[in-house]
């Protein structure tokens, strides 16, 4: 039985989502990225539903891990790579590829060989994103001492990740590239550039291995589109149900602190949805929710566990009927333009007692 909040997930969306992919990088392997439980959609879901993807990356070692022990047998890249020798010898045990980016990654590398151990290594390239990578001075050090490692596979894949390609009026993706591009000339390997938004809008960033996150969700990269005006399918909608409908008078206040103030009579809706199932409490006044199908407004502070909606336009609405507060119709971006952030932190922040189906 469903009480409450709960997310419907679409397992044909992904798979449609995935195929736009490879239109836009047809001569591409896809290395599907699933770090962070999926973007919030459910690890082990998302995988079976895009099993036709030729690889999967995680942050972190133990999402890996979780994958393996769940009987996925495809490639899985840890992009965080390892920092311990634990962390090295869980990637060596669980056959996992990693990111290198540190000369102390290395280190680990030479110092715990593993007899008849092979694994799969990307080098990271630092091209401006100032977070992890080698920076281009060190590239050919760095390059030349993991062809040294006896545990390293031949060749090393050459990767960057780009800082700026949500922007499409930004140059800085091109200089990015142009820098990549320069610095790993002459070297025999496979490489990977594009995200999401470099599959979209920078087509010169397409190399051997495409890294798509969050559209594969079907939400947009960019801030001022949606994800279904670039072809895409959301994955995931949010619903719940109202509990309550009750009369306020003019001057009565709803919520805490009292802030929104009632200017006309008028019919309220108590919705099963708040923070503590990780509807965004920054969502302000005028947050459009769908009662019945029809566009409602938010008012009042979102609570932990509730919210309340102005019905004023929907009078026959009712306890128990049903509520979308996002979904294909009416799509998550929107909502985060609403609460100030972006839709990763929606989707990612959906609590555990959020029902899935």
């Amino acid at each position: 039985m469903i009480v409450g909040a709960y997310a419907q997930l679409n397992d044909e969306a992904l798979r449609h989502n995935l195929a736009l992919v490879r239109s836009h990088a047809p001569h591409a392997k896809v290395m599907a990225v699933i770090k962070a439980n999926a973007y919030g959609h459910g690890l082990l879901r998302v995988v079976s539903a895009l099993a036709d993807a030729d690889a999967f990356a995680v942050a972190r070692v133990d999402e890996a891990i979780r994958l393996r022990t769940a009987g996925c047998t495809k490639a899985i890249t840890v992009l965080e790579g390892f920092s311990t020798a634990e962390q090295l010898a869980a990637i060596v045990h669980y056959q996992l590829d990693t990111v290198v980016h540190t000369v102390e990654q290395i280190r680990l590398l030479n110092n715990n060989a593993h007899p008849q151990a092979r694994i799969t290594v990307w080098l990271k390239i630092d091209t401006g994103m100032n977070r992890l990578g080698f920076k281009v001075n060190d590239f050919s050090m760095a390059y030349q001492a993991l062809n040294g490692c006896a545990m390293v596979k031949h060749p090393v894949g050459l990767m960057t990740h780009l800082a700026n390609a949500d922007d499409s009026s930004d140059d800085f993706t091109l200089r990015q590239m142009a820098l990549f591009n320069k610095v790993t000339q002459g070297y025999l390997a496979p490489r990977s550039l594009a995200n999401s938004a470099g599959l979209l809008a920078w087509p010169a960033t397409l190399s051997d291995w495409v890294r798509p996150g969050i559209m594969l969700y079907g939400i947009s990269p960019f801030s001022d589109r949606v994800g279904q005006t670039l072809g895409l399918q959301p994955v995931m909608s949010l619903h719940s149900q109202l509990i309550a409908v009750k009369s306020i008078a003019v001057g009565e206040t709803v919520g805490y602190a009292g802030s929104w103030r009632c200017e006309q009579a008028t019919r309220i809706g108590v919705v099963a949805m708040g923070y503590g199932d990780g509807y965004p409490r920054c969502a302000k006044v005028g947050t459009p929710v769908l009662v019945n199908g029809y566009r409602v407004p938010l008012i009042g502070r979102v609570s932990m566990d509730m919210m309340t909606v102005d019905l004023a336009s929907q009078p026959q609405a009712k306890m128990g009927d049903p509520v979308m507060l996002w979904g294909k119709a009416l799509p998550v971006e929107e909502i985060a333009g609403c609460a100030n952030t972006i839709a990763y932190t929606l989707v990612c922040g959906i609590t555990p007692r959020v029902q899935f189906v």
